[in-house]
């Protein structure tokens, strides 16, 4: 969502690492790319120009610090500042009554629903024992739509058919709460197309019927401005606790995450990174200011690994690895606990100067990895287990097994046969994985031993070939070898 935006602030922030010293000229420039930047970002324009003013005043003051560039001083009070902007620190959900009521509120269309039960997994994955309350009587299916997915995530949901008091509704069912000894309770309200009156009136009901400890405004950030509007509406109507923007994974450019909090003083408590049920994500300014700012956010990925990878398998690998039995199991195991993750370039843009790497290495087709997956399936467990019984005749049925051609069966059995040679060789994986489990987030530097060509020859069809490479490189020295001898001739 903030691709945009952070290649545009990357660059101008590039521009002023190389200048010796900071002056009003160079900052003045820095400060109009900015300011366009944001502004073609969709960002608030009264939001644009106080941080322009903030940042330019703090970078006239400074004194640059010896150990660090102009740059890189620029760099830290542009941080600073969209930290500030964005609220400084994370905002936790107030979870003191017993139970804890969260009520859901927003336009149609933002996601409240499959946010309710979002929010809900999220808790539950807390230790907090959630119901989920059906208040969206309007909406065909919105009940079943909130029933399938409590039963996908295990929480219960209460629902009346046929009662069409939705704040008699709220206050039954947290009734049924006290009774279940449920923690919280998140009630799913009705949308409009547009704020009105009878909708707003309905929802101050459900308020006060409930004492909701939390009202959520879920928002579509690629409403840009408009959800800013959205959400001062809704505060001034209700007094809202905090927001949940939704689909940050898509391609609107972001003024909603940074003008929001600025505008409307209520903090962005979650945002929406994806459409599977855990793609919900607590809103940190702090780390969302480095991702913009192209500095990764190494913590997030962490947590998620922890979250998300096994540690069992994790170790069992190590041992493995320990023997150089290393195989197209352990491969599969692999390629699957990356998709968990979110794929090669999810991975990529969560670390410091990832982006670049991923423009580097070109884009990353998702298929690609699938088809690797759909090969391996394809294999028998001896084949899997020992990659040198794979003659033609079993490339060939396992080509029409996975429903992938011939070739890309052979590049993969060369890319894996080349990429074992290399970890029995240089103990590559082992230093991935720093001695053992999960600690091996911290052993990066493996990678550092392996030459250009060792990464090409197991990229797994990622970047140019090593032919491409070689022809490359024979037509500089043609061309080098024919500039000499123009020089010769005159």
């Amino acid at each position: 969502m903030f691709e945009s935006l952070s290649d545009k602030l990357q660059d101008t922030l590039k521009r002023l690492r190389g200048e010796a010293k900071l002056t009003e000229s160079n900052i003045a420039d820095a400060m109009q790319d900015i300011r366009l930047a944001m502004l073609d970002a969709d960002v608030n324009i009264q939001v644009v120009k106080d941080f322009i003013d903030e940042v330019r005043a703090e970078c006239i003051g400074v004194d640059v610090l010896r150990t660090v560039t102009p740059g890189q001083q620029v760099i830290k009070i542009v941080n600073d500042k969209l930290v500030e902007l964005m609220g400084e620190a994370e905002v936790p959900l107030k979870l003191d009554s017993k139970p804890s009521v969260i009520m859901m509120v927003g336009l149609h269309g933002s996601g409240k629903t499959t946010t309710a039960a979002k929010l809900a997994l999220h808790l539950k994955k807390n230790k907090k024992k959630v119901m989920l309350a059906a208040g969206d009587i309007y909406r065909p299916a919105a009940i079943d739509q909130l029933e399938v997915l409590g039963k996908e995530i295990g929480v219960p949901v209460y629902a009346e058919r046929g009662n069409v008091n939705v704040a008699s509704i709220a206050r039954n069912a947290i009734e049924s709460a006290k009774l279940d000894h449920i923690d919280v309770i998140i009630i799913d309200t009705a949308g409009r197309l547009q704020i009105d009156e009878s909708m707003v009136q309905e929802l101050v009901q459900i308020s006060q019927a409930s004492r909701a400890d939390e009202i959520l405004l879920v928002a579509d950030a690629a409403l840009g401005q408009e959800a800013v509007s959205v959400a001062d509406h809704f505060h001034k109507a209700l007094g809202l606790t905090g927001l949940i923007l939704t689909k940050l994974d898509g391609d609107a450019r972001g003024g909603a995450a940074l003008s929001i909090r600025k505008v409307t003083g209520c903090p962005v408590k979650f945002v929406g990174s994806g459409e599977k049920i855990e793609n919900l994500e607590v809103f940190y300014p702090e780390r969302m200011a480095s991702r913009i700012l192209g500095m990764g956010d190494v913590v997030s990925l962490v947590e998620k690994a922890a979250e998300e990878l096994d540690e069992k398998e994790a170790r069992h690998l190590h041992e493995k690895l320990k023997k150089n039995q290393f195989d197209f199991n352990d491969f599969l195991m692999q390629l699957r606990q990356m998709s968990k993750l979110g794929g090669a370039e999810s991975i990529l843009k969560m670390l410091p100067g990832g982006r670049d790497m991923s423009k580097a290495l070109g884009e990353v087709d998702p298929k690609h990895f699938s088809h690797m997956e759909a090969i391996i399936c394809s294999m028998t467990g001896a084949e899997r287990e020992n990659p040198d019984l794979i003659s033609f005749p079993r490339r060939k049925r396992i080509a029409k097994g996975s429903g992938t051609s011939l070739e890309e069966v052979a590049r993969l059995v060369k890319q894996f046969t080349l990429m074992r040679k290399m970890m029995k060789k240089t103990g590559l994986l082992r230093q991935l994985l720093g001695g053992g489990g999960m600690s091996g987030l911290g052993g990066m530097g493996g990678m550092s031993s392996m030459s250009e060509s060792s990464m090409e020859d197991i990229g797994l069809g990622v970047g140019p070939s090593r032919k491409e490479i070689d022809r490359k490189r024979k037509l500089e020295k043609l061309k080098k070898k024919q500039r000499q001898k123009q020089r010769k001739n005159r």
